[in-house]
């Protein structure tokens, strides 16, 4: 099946509501051209420069997510048009989000990211961390950031109980986060989870944003 054809199938099982992120970090812009062309509009990247460079060479109505762990000297280079950045686990990244959002004169969308997985190698908050972070009087004074949700991995396994576990753990963590710092706050919705592996699991457990790369273009080739 090509692209066009996976996109679909992939949006018949996903229901009405579940934004479908196609991830395509190391593909080529024809690989992006052809979703495009079947009617998607949402990537996701998780490399700064290449992002950049996919920007300027593709349609100007993509809404480009980042993925990845995004660096605090790398922010201004995605800032003037980077729709949504998933990954913010930090003051320091939040602060900088900001001030280029400020010089950009516009709001940049943000998930706080959690360590929900046993691995060690995943970045993110725990909860107390972020509590912390959000009861930090300074953060009213961050005018060039919108905190629309959460976002966090599963372990990879094929222990299914595991990831269903984990992925109910964001679910809570959004859950608490909602009623204690954004009860009023109707913007404060997504919590980004799934992948290609893991995707049906992930909406099962309360996804409203999947994150999906080779189940639309195919095993990933490192170059």
């Amino acid at each position: 099946m090509g692209i066009a054809e996976n996109i679909n199938l992939l949006k018949s099982e996903i229901p009405e509501g579940v934004n479908l992120v196609a991830v395509s970090k190391t593909k080529p812009n024809s690989a992006i051209q052809e979703a495009y062309e079947a009617g998607h509009r949402i990537f996701g990247e998780n490399k700064v420069q290449e992002l950049s460079r996919k920007y300027e060479e593709l349609p100007k109505d993509i809404e480009w997510h980042f993925i990845g762990h995004l660096q605090s000297n790398k922010v201004k280079y995605i800032a003037p048009f980077v729709s949504l950045i998933h990954g913010v686990d930090s003051w320091k990244l939040l602060k900088m989000i900001n001030k280029e959002g400020r010089k950009n004169d516009r709001v940049i969308p943000c998930l706080l990211q959690f360590h929900i997985a046993e691995e060690e190698t995943k970045f993110g908050l725990d909860i107390e961390e972020a509590k912390a972070l959000l009861e930090m009087p300074e953060l009213k004074e961050l005018e060039h950031i919108d905190l629309v949700g959460v976002m966090g991995m599963a372990t990879y396994t094929d222990d299914e109980s595991q990831v269903r576990k984990e992925f109910g753990k964001l679910k809570s963590i959004f859950e608490q986060l909602k009623d204690a710092y954004f009860a009023g706050k109707d913007s404060f919705k997504e919590i980004s989870m799934g992948m290609s592996g893991d995707y049906q699991l992930a909406v099962d457990e309360g996804s409203t944003m999947v994150r999906v790369g080779s189940r639309i273009f195919g095993e990933r080739e490192y170059h």
